[in-house]
């Protein structure tokens, strides 16, 4: 363990690579200018398809928000690239827990884009699956869930290869921080757009994209801004009612790592900013929650994809790092 705690090193050798945090404005969320996102995203991904010489992308697309980012995101490359957007290949794959809401969404979304989108029902190979590793294929257990999230990525990884493209990543900074996603599932792609955009911050680009670009795609974009957040790998599963909210999350991750403050800074902090909207003991919860997936879901972080950096920091060995082995740490 000391071995693991030498290479981690100290939130004040971290703020060395990091630099001051900005102090106006107090203790805040992640600052957010949705167009200045934005702009770094496009260009990340028009700077990453330059490089290895790629015009081809796939990517699966749920009707929620990280993927309707990454779409636009991609429409974006496209364009400033000057690239035909047949390029652009989009899978929406429904599974046990897909609704018509996001199915619509997904659909109405890449008709205002004037995209073509496939539908591959993942429900009959899962069946297979399940029945392969001797799953009853009902109960609605972690292999359930994760079963249909790998499936999905083997779809668009083959998809890729057929093309001779790459595979878009859609999780967002939050997810990543806490390893909320399938270890080899959604977890894994071969380039990312939204990894250093929190959930609360894609939710803010969403809305800013449909408010500055009215039409159908606009209006998919409203309703999958107002849809809950949810994997829907079972049916009525809505993330935060197992998490926790995203909002408190975000704030936790920003002040945790830029503003160096441990749990009970967090907690006293958030009581204030959150006055009225969450309490004590909701909050409290919450903060458990995020302390013991930052650190036991650490070995995600240490092997996913290349992605864009958006913020002063990033959650890979690349940059905000520590070692799998290290366990929770009481700050």
């Amino acid at each position: 363990m000391k071995g693991s705690v030498e290479r981690y090193g100290s939130l004040a050798k971290h703020r060395a690579f990091l630099g001051k945090p900005a102090k106006k404005g107090g203790i805040v969320p992640f600052p957010c200018k949705p167009g200045d996102i934005f702009a770094k995203q496009v260009k990340g991904l028009v700077e990453r398809l330059e490089v290895i010489s790629c015009r081809d992308i796939v990517m699966g697309l749920s009707g929620g928000l990280d993927s309707a980012l990454a779409l636009l995101v991609a429409v974006g490359a496209y364009e400033k690239l000057g690239l035909d957007k047949s390029g652009l290949h989009v899978y929406t794959m429904p599974g046990f827990g897909t609704t018509k809401r996001t199915k619509g969404n997904a659909e109405m979304l890449c008709e205002g884009l004037g995209l073509k989108i496939e539908t591959i029902s993942i429900v009959k190979a899962c069946r297979q699956h399940f029945k392969d590793i001797g799953h009853d294929g009902r109960t609605p257990d972690v292999t359930f869930e994760n079963a249909q999230a790998r499936m999905r990525t083997l779809i668009l990884m083959d998809k890729a290869n057929m093309v001779n493209g790459i595979v878009l990543g859609t999780g967002d900074l939050s997810e990543i921080a806490l390893g909320w996603c399938t270890y080899n599932g959604d977890h894994m792609a071969m380039f990312a757009v939204n990894n250093d955009v929190p959930k609360t911050v894609v939710r803010k680009i969403c809305a800013w994209w449909a408010k500055t670009h009215p039409g159908k795609a606009a209006d998919a974009l409203v309703d999958i801004i107002d849809t809950p957040v949810s994997p829907e790998l079972v049916k009525g599963q809505v993330t935060e009612n197992t998490i926790g909210p995203y909002e408190l999350h975000d704030f936790f991750l920003w002040n945790f790592i830029m503003n160096e403050m441990g749990t009970a800074a967090l907690q006293s902090a958030a009581e204030r900013y959150f006055a009225g909207r969450y309490g004590a003991e909701e909050i409290s919860k919450t903060l458990a929650t995020f302390m013991r997936r930052f650190f036991s879901q650490a070995f995600k972080r240490n092997c996913q994809c290349d992605g864009v950096k958006v913020f002063p920091f990033e959650l890979s060995p690349r940059g905000w790092w520590i070692p799998s082995e290290l366990g929770q740490v009481k700050l």
